[in-house]
């Protein structure tokens, strides 16, 4: 019994007897408004608790032999897809994808409505030059069709069966192609009507593409694009490139995977050609990124920032140009990395003990304020000198 008496001597919780215990209105209002803040408090470092922080880190990237992968939804609002073509090609000179890719065209009319399913489109090998369509050696055996004074024994053309045989020997000539349908080969051929929904028409171009993780471009211009002496050209005829309204809207682009926190500053963008056919041009700087989960996980991905730069295509303008969207990017040789870590327990803990003590203390100091400023002012009007 003397060491429980002893023991008394510690406690830090002295007790008041129910009979001397005063409870206010004022204390009641107080308690409750301190029980709503400590619940709120809580709430919140409950959630803060099971949300993973991140931790950033920045360093040189050592990483190698990896696929970059460019994901896009471009919208060209009033130009056909049979006339847009999207071309790749990297700092290595190489103008064509051996690799995976799945890009759709969709047609639109021009009010951005379907008019019909999306169609899958190659991107196209620009390796080698054209190619003639019809040698010395089987001029013989097949019909020889007119090719209306583009005929060059030199390039191997001496009969155009086909439109694209007259449309090819008229390149090689480095002729302007005039009106389709004045040659009998193409009358009935697919390109005239082709021609006839040129500008009646939008197109959307979306999916993704993989290319060699260096620094490269891509663009989405009018007209057929091949490759001439290692020049990448665009044959527009028999347009001009001035009648092109490269209007457009980007609604997604971006490298890589999407993850926890990554923007795409791109997205949602819709860029009118005020100036009738212009030269859009869009510089890209990707930081490869890396993202490492919780439970191990790494996700490799790339964030980038861009800047603009818009011009008009003219017979007067100083700088040679051609209407379209040009993306150029290159990746920078550093790498950012994020690391989600989870909050310990203890950590949660003495959080969640400071929340509901110091608000505890804190509402026990104000009600004992409000009890005896009462207690003084009630004094005073019992003696009449309060005033």
């Amino acid at each position: 019994m003397n060491i429980l008496r002893k023991l008394r001597r510690f406690d830090a919780y002295p007790k008041t007897l129910e009979d001397y215990s005063v409870k206010t209105f004022g204390g009641a209002i107080v308690t409750i408004i301190s029980t709503i803040i400590m619940t709120a408090l809580f709430i919140g470092e409950v959630r803060d608790y099971l949300t993973p922080s991140l931790k950033e880190e920045l360093f040189v990237d050592t990483s190698r032999g990896s696929k970059l992968r460019i994901n896009l939804d471009i919208i060209v609002s009033s130009i056909s897809c049979d006339l847009l073509s999207l071309d790749a090609m990297d700092t290595m000179g190489e103008q064509h994808l051996h690799i995976e890719h799945n890009i759709y065209k969709r047609r639109l009319n021009l009010n951005g409505n379907p008019i019909e399913d999306p169609k899958k489109t190659d991107i196209k090998d620009h390796t080698n030059t054209m190619k003639p369509t019809q040698t010395v050696e089987n001029a013989t055996e097949k019909t020889c069709g007119d090719c209306y004074g583009a005929a060059n024994e030199s390039h191997g053309i001496l009969c155009c069966n086909t439109c694209e045989d007259v449309k090819e020997a008229y390149r090689m000539r480095k002729w302007a192609t005039p009106d389709l349908s004045l040659f009998k080969q193409c009358q009935h051929d697919k390109s005239v009507e082709k021609i006839k929904n040129a500008f009646t028409e939008g197109c959307q171009i979306y999916g993704y593409m993989e290319v060699n993780r260096i620094g490269g471009s891509f663009h989405i211009a009018p007209g057929d694009s091949f490759s001439v002496s290692h020049v990448h050209v665009h044959d527009v005829q028999p347009y001009s490139s001035y009648q092109f309204n490269m209007t457009h809207k980007i609604r997604h682009l971006s490298f890589g995977l999407n993850i926890p926190g990554k923007t795409n500053p791109m997205d949602d963008t819709t860029v009118v050609a005020s100036e009738g056919a212009m030269m859009f041009q869009y510089y890209i700087k990707i930081v490869p990124t890396t993202y490492v989960r919780s439970d191990g996980s790494t996700l490799l991905t790339n964030q980038f920032s861009v800047t603009r730069h818009y011009r008009p295509v003219s017979l007067f303008s100083a700088e040679p140009g051609m209407a379209g969207l040009f993306f150029s990017y290159e990746l920078s040789p550093l790498m950012v990395k994020y690391t989600e870590t989870k909050k310990s327990f203890e950590h949660f803990a003495t959080n969640v003990c400071a929340i509901i003590g110091g608000v505890f203390t804190v509402a026990g100091l104000f009600d004992t304020f409000l009890y005896h400023s009462s207690r003084v002012i009630q004094k005073k009007e019992e003696l009449g000198k309060f005033s």
